[in-house]
């Protein structure tokens, strides 16, 4: 059974740091692209950050450019989100995602990744 389980979340200040993980188990994942997302209440789930297998490429949703960064380690089958800077509108449940598929392509819609995490609450406080 493939479980993606992430950790990291909380409440923190606005301006403030955190930084989320995602433990996949029951297969790997390290040829295969990795993403983040959030979904604030009432909201649809939106894109964060994405990365190839190779982590030779990241993508960015414009909100996050210079404040995210996604990174993965294949030896651990894990993939990270350090979130800096951070703000109110920030706020939300963020899940990781793993693509199921083997393409060079790294997809920014939710509709292409095949696993999801149970989420992982984030609050700031202004």
């Amino acid at each position: 059974q493939v479980q993606l389980v992430e950790s990291g979340g909380g409440l923190v200040q606005a301006g403030g740091s955190l930084r989320l993980s995602c433990a996949a188990s029951g297969r790997t994942f390290s040829s295969y692209a990795r993403g983040w997302f959030l979904q604030a209440p009432g909201k649809e789930r939106e894109f964060v950050a994405a990365i190839s297998w190779k982590a030779d490429r990241t993508y960015y949703a414009d909100s996050v450019k210079g404040r995210f960064t996604i990174s993965r380690d294949n030896a651990k089958n894990t993939v990270a989100l350090q979130m800096n800077s951070l703000k109110p509108e920030d706020t939300a449940v963020y899940y990781c995602a793993a693509d199921g598929d083997f393409t060079i392509v790294v997809f920014t819609t939710s509709v292409e990744y095949d696993y999801w995490g149970q989420g992982t609450q984030v609050t700031v406080s202004s």
